[in-house]
């Protein structure tokens, strides 16, 4: 598909749903205005997560006292249904992520009540439902609908049916998302951040998501070497996060 061709398809996406006028607005404005703030402060935030990161193994025994088991070896037939729902899927989008940072998150903390921002193909939502539904727990996913491609339908497609029950999908951006599922639950052992790329995005989302996230509950945010929103944003409250360097990227990782 034309670059050209994928913008008059998600702006027709966006004419036929009023509901998501408020995110246009915001996606028109920061084309406008804020075309770097997915990179802003970059260069200085890869130094410093370089300079802290270390494996998901350590980082696992290290914040949770407890030894790293592959997702591989715990979950060998859901790992291969979901690899073939994957490869299933006519569209792309985004990878599995720290599978295992996630799921031990959830195991350290007992968790009955997990948020997670944006969702794709549903790797980090099967990491912390195969977890969660051994206490009944919920789920609750922001992500936006996929208004250039005929993707919709495929979000969330390799969470297999056993655990949709324990799985509630908010389809909006964040800023509408976020505020309806904190009226469904209001405070959650673990949080995961893995939507909007830009600075002021994640900005607004740390800080909504910091204040929902209870005592002794895990904080983890992907990517966090686009910009500097998280480094800035662990500074403002000292925190000192631990840094965890996954194929290439970085995630950002600490108990409150």
């Amino acid at each position: 598909m034309s670059e050209l061709k994928r913008v008059a398809k998600t702006l027709l996406g966006y004419a036929k749903r009023p509901d998501l006028y408020p995110e246009l607005g915001r996606k028109i404005i920061k084309n406008i205005f804020n075309r770097k703030s997915a990179f802003k402060g970059k260069d200085k935030t890869y130094s410093w997560a370089f300079s802290k990161a270390i494996a998901q193994s350590d980082a696992i025994r290290q914040l949770f006292g407890m030894r790293m088991s592959s997702f591989k070896e715990m979950f060998p037939n859901e790992l291969a249904q979901a690899v073939e729902a994957e490869q299933s899927c006519p569209i792309k989008m985004g990878g599995a992520g720290a599978l295992e940072l996630i799921y031990h998150a959830c195991e350290f903390t007992q968790a009955k009540n997990t948020v997670e921002t944006g969702v794709a193909y549903g790797w980090s939502s099967l990491a912390a439902l195969v977890s969660l539904q051994k206490r009944n727990g919920t789920l609750y996913s922001s992500d936006m609908p996929y208004l250039g491609q005929d993707g919709d339908q495929y979000v969330g497609c390799i969470v297999p049916q056993n655990l949709k029950s324990n799985w509630k999908l908010f389809r909006h951006a964040d800023r509408e998302s976020l505020p309806k599922i904190f009226v469904q639950n209001d405070m959650f052992d673990v949080v995961h951040y893995d939507s909007d790329k830009s600075y002021e995005g994640r900005m607004w989302a740390y800080k909504e998501l910091y204040k929902h996230l209870r005592e002794g509950g895990v904080f983890l945010s992907d990517d966090i070497g686009d910009n500097s929103a998280y480094q800035d944003f662990c500074e403002s409250l000292q925190i000192d996060s631990t840094v965890v360097e996954f194929e290439g990227k970085f995630v950002g990782v600490f108990i409150k």
